[in-house]
């Protein structure tokens, strides 16, 4: 049976749906707000022929149906990458994962025993049931480490104090890391793993991508979504849903380019908008409690100040993690690392300094030149390059980048998501901001793959909150229970 759908949204899990599909003959419609790019925060920007990784994206899942839908898509066009991080910290670049010579070397005899002791501290006086990113991460690497390689970064990104977050982000984000694992790791021997699942993917240290950048992947499944029947309206920014009681469908109202406005029915609507936005826009209106809840979800937003200059080969890493409070940036990309075709002349590099911040505050706001200006001095700072070396620049946002796990963000969501299984049939979310779950486009793109074939069954086969993070499908059982549909728990916020 052949149902009309539309997606809000052309993300990695707007897109995948759509492809899934129209592969099997659905019609499909796409309204997607941006009027130039797909791909969500997984497009590549482009700027006088180089192109820009919006957050830098690893092709790496421990889902086969995954890594198989990214090779269906660019069968001949994904490169095999070494991964390669590090961190800067009182002038010094560490490896990430960390290296327990390197690191030795580095930080000095002194600090490095207080390192080890407070490690074995934590091992033997761990905090009980840590509630927050701090306690998590302390009992995992010791406190003095947790101060040198976490905090300020965790800091710059979240604006928040590690104290005021989650110990639900560090368990999602670390997973299986501790100090023990990352010096077993540096010192094992190096064997490609034959099973993806059982690797850590904080410690992977290859991964596939997409010549151009990881646009490429969704600018190719887009034009093929299209060839399958499927249609893409760029520039149309969705500003009303209605469910029709008295037909069973949706109405779904957008604003076009041009100003106008249409208006156009659907059997089944897939989201990947921001929830806050979603819920705020549906007919019938949600009850009081929900549009609280919407209103108080979060978002973190970041900006990228794009460095050209002449190719020193000072860095090969595919990004630097800025650690040293002395300046805001807070990650430095190398995007000749993650592809020589991001840069199209071989004699030039390309920087990408990011800088996170909240819409509408002071770096958010401040003009692409002075960013620009300050982009040159801090890189001049931190000692990659000299602010006089940099040729051309420009300046790429990112609004609602990174939902924010805050001690109220579980409630909040599922108090949306029950009113909306309940009272809003033929509406299903999907990805990152559509659940508001700061996972990967892998996770983004499992729950697309698992709606597709619920719509198509016409009945709820997947519960799309029983999506973990690594991409995997809770069943139903005690496994399923203990997710508490798909959402971790997050601890009350450490009283003072």
């Amino acid at each position: 049976m052949t149902k009309r759908i539309g997606i809000i949204g052309a993300g990695p899990a707007g897109l995948t749906a759509a492809y899934l599909l129209t592969k099997n003959k659905q019609q499909v419609t796409i309204f997607e707000s941006d009027p130039v790019y797909v791909g969500g925060i997984s497009r590549t920007a482009r700027y006088k022929g180089y192109h820009f990784d919006i957050g830098g994206h690893r092709f790496f899942s421990k889902s086969k149906e995954v890594e198989d839908f990214w090779t269906e898509i660019l069968p001949n066009d994904m490169l095999e990458r070494p991964r390669s991080s590090r961190i800067f910290y009182r002038g010094n670049f560490f490896s990430y994962p960390l290296r327990a010579f390197d690191a030795l070397t580095k930080l000095g005899i002194i600090e490095s025993v207080l390192c080890v002791l407070s490690y074995v501290k934590a091992k033997l006086m761990p905090i009980k049931n840590p509630k927050d990113f701090q306690s998590w991460v302390s009992n995992q690497f010791g406190w003095r480490l947790f101060r040198i390689f976490f905090k300020t970064y965790t800091e710059k990104v979240w604006g928040m104090k590690c104290s005021e977050i989650s110990a639900d982000w560090a368990a999602q984000r670390i997973k299986g890391l501790s100090l023990g694992s990352a010096i077993w790791n540096a010192i094992k021997p190096k064997t490609r793993p034959k099973n993806r699942t059982n690797v850590i993917k904080t410690l992977i240290d290859s991964f596939r991508y997409p010549r151009k950048g990881p646009g490429m992947m969704w600018e190719v499944c887009a034009e093929k979504t299209r060839e399958q029947g499927g249609t893409i309206h760029m520039g149309y920014r969705v500003i009303g849903c209605t469910f029709q009681q008295d037909k069973k469908n949706w109405l779904v109202k957008c604003e076009c380019p041009q100003g106008q406005i249409i208006d156009q029915e659907f059997d089944d609507v897939i989201s990947s908008a921001p929830m806050r936005e979603l819920a705020q826009s549906l007919q019938p209106r949600m009850s009081p409690a929900a549009i609280r809840a919407a209103k108080n979800l979060k978002y973190r937003d970041f900006l990228t100040v794009v460095l050209i200059l002449p190719d020193r080969k000072i860095f090969d890493d595919n990004w630097i993690y800025i650690h040293d409070p002395g300046v805001k940036v807070g990650r430095i990309q190398n995007f000749k690392s993650w592809s020589p075709e991001m840069v199209p002349d071989p004699q030039y590099n390309c920087y990408g300094l990011e800088y996170f911040c909240f819409e509408g505050d002071q770096i958010w706001a401040a003009k692409d030149e002075d960013l620009i200006a300050l982009g040159k001095r801090e890189l001049e700072k931190i000692g990659l390059a000299s602010a006089a070396e940099v040729v051309d620049a420009c300046v790429v946002r990112q609004p609602k980048a990174y939902p924010v796990y805050d001690d109220e963000y579980a409630v909040n969501v599922e108090i949306l998501a029950k009113e909306i299984e309940a009272s809003y049939p033929g509406l299903h979310l999907v990805g990152r901001n559509g659940m508001h779950k700061y996972n990967n486009q892998d996770h983004a793109m499992m729950t697309a793959m698992l709606c597709a074939e619920n719509i198509i069954a016409g009945r709820k086969v997947y519960d799309l909150w029983q999506v973990n993070q690594d991409a995997e499908y809770h069943e139903s059982g005690e496994a399923g229970k203990a997710a508490l549909s798909g959402l971790r728990l997050v601890p009350s916020r450490v009283s003072s």
